[in-house]
């Protein structure tokens, strides 16, 4: 019903590493090339978490804008913005606010999870309570279809789809809304028509997703129908109401197998990362002192590639022949843990040598890069703009001049 759109944010909340490149910035990187992009950075959320360290976001806002675009992100295919500057998503947040129930934020899993791993901070505020309330506007305000993400936040998704849900059944019931799709129906044509009124039925009565499919596809099809009609159409299709809002689905990306140095999950919190822009000595430094197998006390000592750290960088950086090299070496101790870490260390430089290159042309023309971000702006609020027009509408608050 409305063309395929992809939207996706991130915090900036500081240096960009190994684990954003390859857990998010290189897939959206190729989806640019496949399927209209958005991309903001997520100031706002930033402040859900630390509302009381504001001095850094503006810095970090920008120097994550320029990692992006250094990475391959291309303004030219996709949309780059700022949440903050786009006031649309603050509104939706607001209105969709007023019929959300409490309970499904409290239920959202990560909630529970991030008080207890932030028990540091005082986080029982209102502005975290919403942030996934938020995170839905984030995506719905401009009627994207696709969110990609990782396994671990289908339940931000979920609670998504059903705030969309909830919105459409409580501000989409226009007067005589049946007889309206009725007749939008007949635009598709005598026989066409019958055909979809038949797979609406066979859907909604007896719950057959193929019928639903099929009568979707004629929708997506007509070239007939306005935009309206089709909106309309669809609503009716689903047995909804009108459709103000989309329902996303998820985009499913493989999970970064990048750890951090240490091990654990690559994060700026726990010291253990590599960013884009560390130099090559600094990225030697960091891998050559990176947790091994803990068997392998001495040189002479055999070790297990599979309990090592680094045997993941190999999995994402080495060639077959490589990763041969290392299961074979590291198992007859016949190669030490500093000549594995080599190829890596070669491996990891060639990667970023071009990003660096091109970070260090935007950094010489900070004009260009907001330039780049006000169009972006632009753009996103264009998009919101209509939606936010037709959710006016809906809640009562067009206000025309009628």
């Amino acid at each position: 019903m409305y063309p395929d759109r992809v939207v996706s944010g991130m915090r900036p909340t500081g240096a960009l590493h190994l684990g954003h490149y390859h857990g998010a910035i290189k897939n959206w990187v190729r989806i640019q090339s496949e399927v209209e992009s958005l991309f903001f950075v997520a100031d706002w959320h930033a402040l859900t978490t630390h509302y009381d360290e504001v001095e850094s976001i503006e810095k970090n806002a920008w120097e994550m804008v320029i990692d992006w675009l250094a990475a391959g992100i291309d303004p030219e295919k996709a949309t780059i913005f700022i949440q903050s500057k786009v006031l649309e998503h603050a509104e939706l947040t607001l209105l969709m606010s007023m019929s959300t129930p409490l309970s499904w934020l409290e239920r959202v899993p990560t909630y529970k999870d991030q008080i207890q791993k932030l028990a540091h901070k005082d986080l029982t505020t209102y502005g975290f309570l919403g942030y996934p309330l938020m995170m839905a506007a984030d995506v719905l305000v401009y009627r994207a279809n696709k969110v990609p993400v990782g396994e671990d936040q289908l339940p931000h998704m979920e609670i998504m789809r059903e705030l969309a849900r909830r919105f459409n059944y409580m501000y989409g019931r226009e007067k005589g809304f049946d007889e309206k799709a009725q007749e939008s129906a007949k635009k598709l044509g005598k026989q066409p028509a019958k055909i979809f009124l038949e797979l609406r039925t066979e859907y909604q009565e007896k719950g057959n997703t193929e019928a639903r499919e099929k009568a979707q596809a004629m929708l997506d099809q007509a070239g007939s129908l306005s935009t309206a009609d089709r909106e309309l159409l669809y609503g009716y299709l689903l047995g909804s109401r009108k459709q103000i809002l989309a329902e996303p689905q998820a985009l499913l990306t493989e999970a970064s197998r990048l750890p951090g140095l240490d091990g654990a999950k690559m994060s700026k919190s726990y010291g253990n990362t590599i960013a884009l822009r560390d130099d090559k000595e600094t990225i030697a430094q960091k891998i050559r002192t990176m947790q091994t197998d803990p068997a392998r006390v001495r040189r002479t000592d055999p070790g297990d590639p599979d309990k090592c750290p680094v045997w993941l960088f190999h999995e994402v950086y080495s060639d077959d022949e490589t990763k041969e090299w290392v299961q074979k070496g590291c198992r007859s101790a016949g190669i030490g843990c500093i000549q594995c870490k080599q190829p890596i260390i070669d491996a990891v430089v060639r990667e970023l040598e071009p990003m660096q290159e091109r970070a260090q042309q935007y950094i010489a023309k900070p004009k260009r890069v907001r330039e780049i971000v006000e169009h972006g702006c632009e753009r996103a609020r264009k998009l919101a703009g209509e939606t936010m027009s037709d959710v006016r509408e809906a809640m009562g608050l067009g206000y025309s001049e009628k």
